[in-house]
């Protein structure tokens, strides 16, 4: 099982990077890997939030 998510997860951010890449294309790649990298680091905290994996840090 674990096996078909990690498959789907790199479909998935190949997708992300390609039409992340398309829509800011007057943008410098440097900035937009930086937003990109800032909007997962968001999205991951956002979860261990929801599911209570914060308190199990440290």
């Amino acid at each position: 099982m674990w096996i078909l998510a990690a498959c789907a997860s790199a479909l998935f951010a190949g997708i992300t990077s390609i039409l992340a890449k398309c829509g800011i294309r007057h943008t410098d790649s440097d900035v937009a890997t930086a937003v990109r990298t800032v909007v997962v680091l968001l999205f991951a905290w956002l979860m261990a939030a929801l599911v209570g994996s914060i308190s199990t840090i440290g």
